[in-house]
């Protein structure tokens, strides 16, 4: 009998060490490979025949900013280089393929199947979401849809301790607005390692107690060559090794043990976003809240008793205004970015699916649609029952607001449309990603000037901010950090500053008596900018002070108050004549798209996040 318990350690040790060969395995970690940059693709078919040329890797993951621009030539081009892969490849996108996407995010899942990928592999579960930001500057956001996602993912697990790896374009800390939704997800589970990019160098972290590492960009940079990272996973550790193709040289940088953190039973307190801000303007009152399973990346329209709203998974849906309950919905075929527009019985909404749609204001039934040759992300506008909207085919298009005829159709534009134009003075105004912004005669359609700011970047574009206009004068915001001045009929520049202290970027907005262009900064301020001045004048200053700021969302004012959005779902509101803050709330921590007055105290704010709340507050 004696001799019985030594066989049994043996057999033991056997059965112990033939689990870590079968778990023991290895894999290619690629990341921002930005094609449509100088030498990308070609960094990138080196790295594929690198790649080809190891048997011993089992698959590849490629976590973000695979292209440069998002550009559906881009995407097309990363997926024919990457197909020549001999082994399974998995890909999510990065901030540069959503964030100034042509086609508002939707060419990436047409292209590559989806956003997301889960897999298991010897014994491990891979997880991967979007990053964003998608569209409207911010910092990243792992989108509501894939949230949702990542909880179907998580609680359809066979195995619920079966070791996780998650993986995202993002460090998972508030590089991300949402970081701890995705970081207590993953925690319910045996999560053991995160994965990343963005960052362009081999990095390692600790999110919360959980070991992540950022790989290389695939970019050569400065160097020959580019290069990519081999990860080996092997008895309860990841190694990871940098290859560079072509030298084929192969360096181990780091090694990080894999093992069950038991989060569920750690009483360690992380940092999370605070809503005491809440508190300390009280009288703010919630009216009613609705929480859409998508992210909402416009803003929202109110006709009589609904505010109307749409997602990014395509859906076009009416509110009642009083109680916040879905009254009506309607499905498009691609994910929505335009603010809807309402006049009559009429709402109007571009979709990705490449087309503009008119429902029924009172049943969401279908009027007409009217098909573009790309997808349709700028928000329309109204007026004298003409419909005026941008796309992203190069268009600029009127149609008639009833049956959805062609008025005319501009057809010169460089760069695609994600603004909301601007109408004054018998022109609509509006810019592009292409550097370039536009006057267009509102009879004719025809070319009335162009301007062009002269940067070779078209990340420089003055795309996204709303144009304002004051005294025959067109005022725009760019990336740029410029503040720019146009004669409205000739497009000639009265003044153009950039201002080192007054960081000026993509939100502004026109004063109720036009006197002033409200200015958001970068630093988190609030100016008013002299209407009729020759130069870049200051000639208010709110007391508002805000953090580090990038939300693109437009300033409004109403009745006396200025409303300013933020990107860290924070509303606030400003005495016009004191530039006193009024109050603040905290709706969520992601971006607000847009605070829209319905009454003299009563606002509805739309974030990111796929939230819409009804506020009231006292009047003022």
């Amino acid at each position: 009998m004696r001799s019985v318990k030594p066989i049994v350690l043996i057999l033991l040790f056997i059965f112990t060490a033939a689990i870590v060969r079968s778990q023991s395995f290895k894999f290619g970690f690629v990341t921002d490979t930005h094609v449509g940059s100088t030498t990308s693709a070609e960094d990138l078919r080196r790295t594929v025949l690198d790649i080809n040329a190891d048997s011993s890797l089992r698959f590849v993951v490629i976590t973000g900013d695979v292209t440069e621009f998002g550009s559906n030539d881009e995407l097309k081009l990363t997926k024919q280089i990457l197909d020549s892969l001999n082994k399974k490849w998995y890909i999510i996108p990065g901030n540069h393929d959503g964030g100034w996407s042509e086609s508002g995010g939707n060419s990436f899942r047409t292209v590559f199947g989806a956003e997301t990928f889960s897999f298991s592999y010897n014994g491990y579960l891979f997880a991967a979401t979007n990053s964003g930001p998608n569209m409207r500057m911010s910092p990243g956001q792992v989108p509501r849809e894939n949230l949702v996602w990542l909880d179907s993912v998580l609680t359809s697990m066979k195995k619920p301790d079966m070791p996780v790896i998650y993986l995202n374009h993002y460090p998972q800390d508030s590089s991300l607005n949402n970081w701890f939704e995705a970081i207590d997800r993953i925690k319910k589970r045996n999560i053991q390692l995160i994965l990343l990019g963005h960052g362009h160098a081999n990095h390692g972290y600790t999110f919360e107690g959980i070991p992540g590492v950022m790989g290389r960009s695939n970019l050569r940079a400065k160097d020959s060559v580019g290069g990519y990272n081999i990860v080996t996973i092997q008895n309860g550790s990841a190694i990871f090794e940098e290859r560079k193709p072509i030298s084929k040289t192969q360096k181990k940088w780091l090694e990080t043990p894999l093992f069950d953190h038991h989060f569920m039973n750690d009483t360690t307190h992380y940092f999370r976003p605070s809503y005491a801000v809440n508190k300390v303007y009280n009288t703010v009152k919630k009216n009613w809240e609705y929480q859409d399973q998508s992210d909402i990346g416009a803003g929202t329209a109110f006709s009589k008793k609904l505010v109307f709203a749409a997602n990014t998974n395509g859906d076009i849906y009416a509110l009642d205004v009083k109680t916040g309950k879905r009254k009506w919905i309607y499905h498009t075929n691609g994910k929505i970015y335009s603010t809807p527009a309402v006049a009559e019985n009429y709402v109007i909404v571009g979709s990705s699916d490449q087309n503009l749609y008119c429902l029924s204001v009172n049943s969401g039934k279908l009027i007409w649609k009217a098909a573009a040759q790309k997808p349709i992300l700028a928000s329309p506008v109204i007026q004298n029952k003409i419909v005026y909207f941008g796309g992203s085919d190069g268009h600029f298009r009127a149609l008639t607001l009833e049956t959805g005829k062609t008025v005319w159709d501009f057809d010169q534009v460089i760069g695609f449309v994600i603004t909301k134009p601007l109408i004054y003075q018998n022109a609509i105004y509006f810019g592009c990603w292409s550097n370039d912004f536009y006057a267009l005669d509102i009879v004719t359609g025809k070319l009335i000037w162009k301007w062009n700011n002269g940067s070779s970047n078209r990340m420089f574009s003055p795309a996204a901010c709303y144009p304002v206009a004051s005294r025959r004068r067109i005022f725009i915001v760019a990336p740029d950090r410029f503040m720019t001045s146009l004669d409205a009929k000739t497009g000639k520049v009265i003044w153009r500053k950039m201002m080192p202290d007054i960081r000026v970027r993509e939100s502004m907005g026109l004063s109720s008596d036009s006197s002033l262009v409200y200015v958001k900064t970068m630093d988190g301020q609030l100016y008013g900018i002299s209407a009729t001045a020759d130069s870049m004048t200051l000639s208010w200053k709110s007391s508002l002070q805000l953090p580090y700021e990038l939300a693109p969302s437009a300033i409004v004012e109403n009745e006396g108050v200025i409303y300013v959005p933020t990107h860290s779902g924070l509303a606030c509101a400003v005495d016009r004549q004191t530039g006193d803050v009024l109050w603040e709330h905290k709706v969520s921590n992601c971006l607000v798209n847009m605070i829209m007055p319905i009454g003299k105290n009563i606002v509805i704010v739309s974030t990111m996040d796929g939230k819409i709340v009804s506020m009231k507050f006292p009047k003022k």
